[in-house]
């Protein structure tokens, strides 16, 4: 195992094999061969029975030669988020539509753009991180600028770069602000991505977060990725996190319907009372195809990719002789315009698939497109939403 991937303190209770020294692992990120996301030799946790909520385990004890902490400040009363309470009454309700936020990074003309594109056709949107742009700005920051156009925010917040004491700060300003909601993630290496430069914290992993959130009153959220080894304990995973604080499980891109099925069922059977957002794979352009297959142990439905891909090019061949409508949307033309209508009806109906699970509360519309058409992409998952929310309006595919 590389020595740089042990660097910094091991958390006490955490693996010292585990190079995000998890303690209620395996992460996401497990290769479908059990192979660890970055290190030469298997996840740790494959043999290892899962790990039960025992509450946050402190860092190491201070060498004795180092001054003990002075006494602390109190603090006030975690103020419970606005938003999470709308978000749930919202969930009381129906189903949501959350889709990934594709700004370009550190540009609030960009992020106010998308926003306000977006706000009419989807409930909230993930803004989380980014393996391409892994500088963005603060996460309360970055929320601020979204809901200030009228959007409401689910956070993604990982363990990658920040301590616990920073991410306890990032809690209550995210609180302040109002966020729906907390997707809580362990977040990947950073020997994956942009900048392999920086050093990785993971003082906490995705659990404790959760409980970190939870107590500073927002609705949380995790991933679990039922198509990642260990397959069989992945629902018991998930139930340990929910003892932590999680409310709700986004499910990663894991086959189609009938594997999210059975995996709501795994987890109810063990007494899970989540509920489920899956991911729906949208894409609209060869960029945001590519994007997609860059995403870590994706399994698509079978011949998605391939069937919205053929249809496109049927699509713009049919324009090209003029026996087919032009159906583009903002910004889109030529023969992408053919995949970008193909990949929204597929993306629709695979959302309604999902929504017909019971147990399932929404569906994220996951992907992205190139840095300078973010803008295009907004649109078209914008467009995606208000043909779910349509259904879900009229009553059809939930």
């Amino acid at each position: 195992m590389p020595a740089e991937l042990l660097d910094g303190p091991v958390v006490a209770g955490a693996s010292p094999l585990c190079p995000k020294h998890m303690e209620y692992g395996p992460c996401g990120g497990v290769e479908f061969d059990g192979g660890c996301e970055v290190a030469a030799h298997p996840c740790v946790f494959l043999e290892t029975p899962t790990v039960g909520w025992h509450g946050l385990v402190a860092a190491s004890e201070p060498d004795d030669a180092i001054a003990r902490p002075a006494a602390a400040d109190p603090l006030p009363v975690p103020v419970a988020s606005a938003g999470a309470a709308r978000m749930r009454a919202l969930l009381a309700t129906r189903a949501v539509v959350v889709a990934d936020f594709p700004a370009a990074a550190l540009d609030a003309g960009s992020i106010a753009a998308c926003a306000e594109a977006m706000a009419p056709g989807v409930d909230a949107v993930l803004a989380g991180d980014s393996g391409a742009a892994r500088v963005q700005f603060p996460p309360a920051y970055r929320a601020h600028l979204i809901q200030s156009a009228g959007l409401a925010v689910w956070t993604g917040l990982n363990c990658r770069d920040r301590n616990r004491v920073a991410l306890e700060g990032e809690l209550a300003a995210l609180a302040h602000v109002g966020v729906a909601g907390i997707h809580s993630v362990t977040g990947d290496h950073t020997l994956t991505g942009s900048r392999p430069d920086a050093a990785p914290v993971f003082d906490l992993d995705s659990t404790e977060l959760a409980a970190l959130a939870a107590r500073a009153g927002h609705l949380v959220s995790v991933a679990e990725a039922p198509a990642t080894p260990p397959v069989d304990r992945r629902a018991a995973r998930l139930l340990e996190k929910e003892r932590a604080g999680a409310e709700i499980c986004f499910v990663n891109h894991s086959g189609g319907v009938e594997p999210v099925r059975a995996f709501v069922a795994a987890t109810r059977a063990l007494g899970s009372r989540a509920g489920f957002i899956p991911c729906v794979p949208v894409v609209i352009d060869r960029e945001s195809a590519e994007l997609l297959l860059s995403f870590t142990t994706l399994v698509l439905p079978e011949g998605y990719l391939e069937g919205i891909l053929a249809a496109g090019a049927g699509a713009a061949a049919g324009r090209d002789d003029g026996s087919g409508p032009d159906e583009s949307g903002p910004g889109e033309s030529g023969p992408d315009a053919g995949v970008r209508e193909a990949g929204i009806a597929a993306a629709v109906e695979l959302s309604r698939g999902f929504l017909a699970i019971d147990g399932v509360v929404g569906i994220n519309l996951s992907g992205g497109g190139a840095p300078d058409r973010a803008l295009e992409f907004a649109h078209a998952l914008a467009e995606i939403g208000r043909r779910i929310r349509t259904n879900l309006d009229h009553g059809s595919g939930t």
